[in-house]
């Protein structure tokens, strides 16, 4: 994703194209900080660690903030919607709101399915650092995928 003037960072979702620049960092860098400060605001002291309201609301671009602040690398298409580069993709859960699943994606032929389990591993860990509860589960064609939720 790209960062739009009018609209704010846009974490990636592994569903954009690659990022153009350097400059991404230190936005990264700001909105991961950003993230970390409402919790401790809408939490208190102890809170870090736990999801912010916000976050609940938009499981999908935070979930996705936090795996790319963690440096795992998103997967990401070219103009046609193909697989230009593995990587994590994050979407909406088809079991419930307030989900989302982080699948291990990539270009035809690249090994995304023989790394899935070791990298979304990594992923759960990033996640469950910051409070996210993360289930791995093997889905239709025994591809393994996350499932994340705030915690209850």
């Amino acid at each position: 994703m790209v960062t739009d003037p009018g609209r704010g960072f846009e974490p990636a979702t592994g569903d954009g194209a690659d990022a153009p620049d350097g400059r991404r960092e230190g936005e990264l860098r700001t909105a991961y900080e950003g993230l970390v400060q409402i919790r401790r605001l809408v939490n208190g002291p102890a809170g870090a660690g736990v999801p912010a309201p916000w976050e609940v609301a938009r499981p999908a671009r935070a979930v996705a903030l936090v795996l790319e602040a963690a440096g795992i690398s998103p997967s990401a298409v070219d103009g046609e919607g193909r697989r230009t580069r593995t990587g994590y993709r994050v979407a909406a859960a088809a079991s419930g709101a307030g989900r989302v699943e982080v699948t291990w994606v990539g270009p035809a032929g690249a090994g995304a399915a023989g790394e899935e389990q070791e990298r979304l591993t990594a992923c759960a860990a990033a996640l469950e650092e910051l409070g996210w509860v993360c289930l791995l589960y093997r889905g239709p064609r025994g591809r393994r995928f996350l499932e994340v939720e705030p915690p209850r």
